[in-house]
């Protein structure tokens, strides 16, 4: 199967893991975001001696694309430094979530490139967004 992926999605989310800061788990993680304006958002992972502090690099990204000013996701890929295809946490699908539709596609990479890709519905079903409360995603 081969995976058609936005140009330079993949190569600005694998620049950003080679940057994550990751001295304890040394699971580095880059993300590029692709908005719906076109624009692409990078971040990575940093890690922080006290656990609880550090961030994921889908937030880094989100935060980076929030600052810029666009507001919609089109579409996430996910990297890590090893052969296991990386998916985002938990925490960071709720956070797609919020600034992406259910449609939207989640490219889930390991260090050689693109292994997987699936629709935010199907990592994060029954979600819970901004249109539960009046708002629009």
């Amino acid at each position: 199967m081969t995976i058609t992926v936005p140009s330079g999605l993949f190569e600005q989310a694998h620049a950003a893991m080679q940057r994550a800061y990751a001295p304890f788990s040394r699971y580095h993680v880059g993300c590029s975001i692709l908005s719906t304006d076109g624009r692409i958002y990078v971040g990575c992972n940093v890690e922080n001696s006290c656990f609880a502090l550090g961030h994921c690099a889908e937030a880094g990204a989100v935060s980076q694309m929030i600052v810029s000013g666009s507001k919609q996701i089109a579409s996430v890929l996910v990297i890590a430094n090893n052969d296991t295809p990386c998916t985002p946490c938990g925490g960071c699908r709720q956070l797609i979530r919020e600034f992406a539709s259910d449609d939207a596609p989640i490219y889930c990479a390991n260090q050689h490139g693109v292994v997987s890709v699936h629709r935010l519905d199907e990592l994060l079903p029954y979600s819970f967004g901004p249109n539960h409360l009046g708002a629009s995603s």
